[in-house]
């Protein structure tokens, strides 16, 4: 198979797999493997690597190339195109360390919205709200989120070459087992390590443990990892 990521790389910063390998923490022959099979490539690694591309990790998952993405409509043609109200976000999961959920592909059910202001760092990307179920977060400073409330989140897959990962990022991560059929969401804080990151559970509640990936794998211990959301608010409710 032709090497599907040379073109990425000749109209990025990056000089060459061996530098993209480099600045990825992982060996040579990782990249060259992912390189000449684009069915390996997860979206877990494809967020990592798209910020040294310079371009989004969903132009790595579609194997679409750089000017080819520039064609794309313009962010508010594109927010209607999806049938998204502006300062309108959807409810679409909760969030609950330790709570696998069996996935429904054909939830028919009706949506919640919510409304929320554009997010004034992205305006453009997409904004999604999960309810909080869990305690793994509620000693979060300056803010914690405790449970009862909500958390607003752009989708990460759409800001990863503007937002890489980095110690403090507080964001929704999904864990995915039996080919995607069970799903675990949490809400954690990323701490960042040389040869591994971990996503930090904050919390009063001693039972809560990190998710620890390394660099190379992208799974936490044969469980698939991928980080869906950057949380920029969380929404408090007040009893009465």
């Amino acid at each position: 198979m032709a090497n599907w990521l040379e073109p990425f790389i000749k109209n990025s910063p990056v000089a060459s797999q061996e530098a993209l390998a480099d600045l990825l923490g992982v060996s040579r022959a990782t990249v060259n493997r992912l390189a000449n099979d684009h069915s390996k490539l997860k979206r877990d690694r494809a967020e990592l690597m798209a910020p040294h591309l310079g371009v989004t990790a969903e132009d790595l998952m579609l194997n679409r190339l750089p000017w080819e993405a520039k064609t794309s409509a313009p962010p508010d043609g594109e927010h209607i195109r999806r049938g998204l109200p502006l300062g309108s976000a959807i409810v679409v999961a909760t969030v609950e360390a330790g709570a696998w959920r069996e996935v429904d592909e054909f939830d028919q059910s009706d949506p919640e919205w919510v409304a929320v202001p554009p997010d004034d760092k992205y305006p453009d990307a997409t904004q999604d709200v999960y309810n909080v179920a869990g305690d793994s977060m509620n000693a979060l400073q300056p803010h914690p989120i405790t449970p009862g409330s909500r958390v607003v989140a752009i989708r990460y897959d759409e800001i990863a070459s503007r937002a890489p990962l980095r110690d403090g990022l507080v964001v929704v991560v999904q864990r995915s087992r039996n080919g995607g059929q069970e799903r675990e969401l949490t809400v954690k804080q990323v701490a960042w390590f040389d040869d591994r990151i971990e996503f930090q559970p904050r919390s009063t509640n001693p039972k809560h443990k990190p998710i620890v990936v390394e660099h190379d794998s992208w799974e936490d211990n044969g469980v698939e990892v991928a980080i869906v959301g950057l949380v920029r608010d969380i929404i408090h409710r007040l009893p009465g």
